[in-house]
């Protein structure tokens, strides 16, 4: 795979088509499974509750990679994304309904870098609250 955006198409402020991921329990479960996190902070509400979270939560990292499909999507290529970080600031809550919780992602182009790559700022709510804080990523486009 490679790039499907060109360098010299995109500007500072270029914004990438927004996205939300819903997340539920289920989910939660197949996470825990494929990444061996089995944490009963994020599949069991009566431990959640106990150490003092309001419910079961998503797991950080899930909640990363499900930010970064926002770049991923737009550019065309996972390889593409040559440096990525986040900061956890608030869990996404996952309350044991129909519908789960929800992320919900919003990014831009922030810089043009040399040697053809950008800065792209990512931002990650959930129920109207910002879960990761200092989301970045840089992206080597065509």
């Amino acid at each position: 795979m490679a790039a499907q955006i060109q360098y010299a198409d995109v500007e500072v402020g270029t914004e990438l088509p927004a996205a939300s991921f819903p997340v539920t329990r289920a989910t939660l479960v197949q996470y825990a499974g494929a990444s061996g996190d089995f944490n009963p902070i994020h599949w069991n509400e009566k431990f959640a509750k106990e150490v003092g979270l309001p419910d079961v939560i998503a797991h950080g990292m899930f909640t990363m990679a499900e930010a970064i499909r926002v770049v991923t999507d737009w550019v065309g290529d996972p390889g593409a994304v040559v440096e990525y970080g986040v900061r956890f600031t608030r869990p996404v809550v996952v309350p044991n309904d129909d519908q789960g919780g929800l992320i919900e992602v919003t990014a831009k182009v922030a810089a043009k870098l040399d040697d053809n790559r950008v800065r792209v700022d990512l931002t990650a709510t959930s129920a109207g609250q910002k879960v990761l804080g200092m989301s970045r990523a840089v992206v080597e486009l065509a």
